[in-house]
């Protein structure tokens, strides 16, 4: 019976509005959630490179392998600005996309008629194709097509290998001047390199311990990304 009336009746006009927005909305809020997420894991990382440096510097004896834990963290920092980068873009499109949706559908009113936007769709695909909206996008891309703002459903999502371009091995350069941003007057005495001694057992618990911390990071990025 729903079929025959969506078939006899074309959906209202300020439902479908008001459904677009809502779906709009809700990606916002998700993208909030997970900027802000990524905000508190880059202040733990950045609380790592400090507490690497002190320990450094404390103890000689690890310079070394203190210097060689900076730089792990300081890689780690470059992608979750990377990918709160993206994100921050993301909501930019997103509210494109909804002051767009809210113009085609002034326009419907006076016209009587709604015209379809490249722009719309172009901002569409390339939303959806990120894996943090990829569901909810989905369902608004839907709607779009229904209310004749874009003329064609959105391509797959990204392969990971291509989601991550440009992710992968970090210039030494970069990650030096991450570095130097955090650690500034600290930075030289955490790049004195020391041959490595034996370490402690409390030492090496300490070691673990960073490594540990570093895991639970690197898996509460891949959940924001899944």
């Amino acid at each position: 019976m729903d079929a025959i009336k969506s078939f006899l009746w074309k959906p209202d006009p300020e439902q479908q509005r008001q459904k677009c927005n809502s779906l709009v909305r809700s990606n916002v809020r998700k993208l909030d959630r997970d900027i802000q997420q990524l905000k508190q894991v880059e202040v733990k990382t950045r609380n790592l490179i400090v507490a690497a440096s002190r320990r450094a510097q404390r103890n000689p004896s690890q310079a070394k392998g203190a210097a060689q834990e900076t730089r792990v963290f300081a890689r780690e920092l470059i992608r979750v600005r990377r990918q709160s980068a993206r994100l921050h873009t993301s909501k930019a499109q997103l509210q494109s996309v909804q002051m767009q949706v809210n113009e085609a559908f002034s326009v419907r009113k006076i016209e009587g008629s709604i015209r379809a936007s490249t722009g719309i769709m172009k901002d569409v695909n390339s939303l959806v194709r990120l894996p943090e909206l990829t569901g909810t996008m989905r369902e608004l891309s839907q709607e779009l097509v229904k209310a004749g703002i874009i003329e064609e459903m959105v391509s797959d999502s990204l392969p990971e290998d291509e989601l991550m371009e440009g992710e992968g091995e970090e210039a030494e350069a970069e990650v030096d001047k991450i570095l130097g941003e955090i650690l500034k007057d600290r930075l030289p005495a955490a790049k004195k390199a020391e041959e490595p001694v034996p370490s402690a057992p409390a030492e090496e618990a300490e070691e673990e311990d960073q490594q540990e911390v570093l895991a639970q990071m690197r898996g509460r990025l891949e959940a924001l990304k899944s």
